[in-house]
């Protein structure tokens, strides 16, 4: 029987805008590139030139301290461009793509009969191994470590994330097969939500299933970690996002590697939010194509609202981006009488406004701040939103302080930025909280190099 954790730290934010549950066709696609940033703590050694026709599966970067962690092709066809910028990083690398694609064949597999170390290999092999994070420290992990447990969280329940359990339809066997292999490296562990039903999930094998009930953030896999097995120092835990654990599973299954996910294209500047099913490494300027509504001055945000990044429409799908959101900027919102105004279409966490007499309604929120950035108060906002057994104030004042015996004391080895991404929207100092917890997971990596 699964073990059911409730939580009551959190906050859901019912954003204007979310994806129902239909898929757009995308058609032709010409052009593709993938990041490395996307692979947050590696160092990329681009392992093609431009003109060199690739295969989908073949390596195009690889880590440089680890060699054998490379980085695969979406699609086969020719490197049109290595993007680079400042200090010669990579950027990007682009492939035009072949009218007929062409997979390596990797060879299908019984991941039954295998054992860790051979499941590995073969996740090395396909350039696959690259999307298993890590924490401590919120990175791409390598595969000389040896976790403790991987964790999978199967619930999304940030403002306009994507559904798993609708991108879950038809890839139900692949999901059971990753799992499958990632239960031969380490215990794996599946969060899923109390409301999720897919019986892909309830009844997932060779895993330990958890139940979260509560608010945003309970679909965080680093809140998860930290209710069922919390990192001390010199402990590592694998995370794998459950997208990826499919990845893994049509390599086993099909012998070849196949990037397709399923991607919300989400908000209140979206012109009948949709899904679409899209390689890694699809243009954005293909997802949102007539999607975005005229007049406003819009956001495109990679992921998320709370945790995405903002990014532009020439740029490319990400590795993990399973949401594509587009919000207003809000640069021409002008208020009169600002604050003093009722404001029943303004969300407030403290109901400062009237808009909470109307009930769990939708709001289109835009990007603006809404004040400066000052000295933190230390009022205990955080923890309303942090359901983690962490001083989240402390924490963040140690890392501005760079006082790392204090960072490790107050438990900076099992959080990530997103952990902290409720706590910035309701942050009365307007920090930009998960910058300030990635330079200082940053800075302890590199104290402990």
């Amino acid at each position: 029987m699964a073990n059911v954790i409730k939580l009551r730290k959190g906050l859901d934010i019912n954003l204007k805008g979310k994806a129902i549950k239909e898929k757009m066709s995308l058609g032709k696609v010409s052009e593709y590139a993938i990041s490395p940033d996307d692979f947050t703590g590696i160092t990329p050694k681009v392992a093609v030139h431009e003109g060199d026709h690739v295969k989908a599966g073949e390596a195009l970067f690889v880590n440089k301290n680890y060699p054998e962690v490379r980085f695969a092709s979406p699609v086969s066809g020719t490197v049109s461009a290595v993007v680079r910028g400042e200090r010669r990083k990579v950027l990007c690398v682009k492939i035009k793509a072949d009218d007929k694609q062409v997979f390596v064949d990797f060879g299908k597999r019984n991941v039954s009969s295998m054992n860790g170390e051979e499941v590995k290999n073969a996740l090395l092999e396909a350039g696959l191994f690259g999307y298993i994070n890590q924490l401590p420290y919120a990175i791409s992990t390598t595969p000389n470590e040896k976790p403790k447990a991987i964790f999978v969280s199967a619930l999304r329940d940030k403002p306009l994330a994507a559904d798993f359990e609708f991108e879950l339809n038809g890839n139900e066997k692949a999901f059971q097969t990753g799992l499958t292999a990632l239960s031969k490296m380490a215990k794996t562990y599946l969060g899923i939500g109390a409301k999720q039903s897919a019986s892909a999930l309830v009844n997932a094998k060779d895993v330990e299933i958890n139940i979260f009930d509560g608010p945003c953030p309970a679909g965080n896999v680093g809140v998860q970690v930290n209710h069922i097995s919390p990192v001390n120092k010199g402990e590592v835990v694998w995370i794998v996002e459950p997208t990826a654990v499919i990845f893994f599973g049509r390599l086993f299954e099909e012998g070849k590697v196949n990037l397709t996910r399923t991607v919300a294209i989400a908000g209140s500047e979206v012109e009948s939010p949709c899904y679409a099913d899209a390689l890694v490494g699809t243009p954005l300027s293909v997802l949102l194509n007539g999607k975005i509504k005229q007049g406003e001055t819009v956001r495109i945000i990679s992921g998320n609202p709370l945790s995405g990044t903002k990014t532009s429409i020439d740029a490319y799908l990400g590795a993990h981006t399973s949401t594509v959101s587009v919000i207003p900027e809000g640069d021409h919102a002008d208020e009169m009488l600002g604050w003093i105004l009722p404001r029943f279409k303004q969300f407030s966490v403290n109901r400062s406004y009237f808009s909470w007499l109307l009930g769990n309604k939708e709001y289109a929120l835009d990007a603006r701040v809404k004040g400066g950035e000052r000295h933190i108060i230390m009022s205990g906002e955080y923890d309303k939103v942090l359901p983690m057994d962490i001083y989240g104030e402390y924490l963040i004042k140690a890392i501005i302080a760079g006082d790392i015996d204090r960072m490790e004391q107050l438990g900076i080895y099992e959080v990530s930025p997103e952990d902290f991404a409720l706590a910035e929207f309701v942050d009365s100092s307007k920090l930009e909280l998960q910058q300030i917890v990635r330079d200082g997971l940053n800075m302890l990596r590199k104290e402990n190099a």
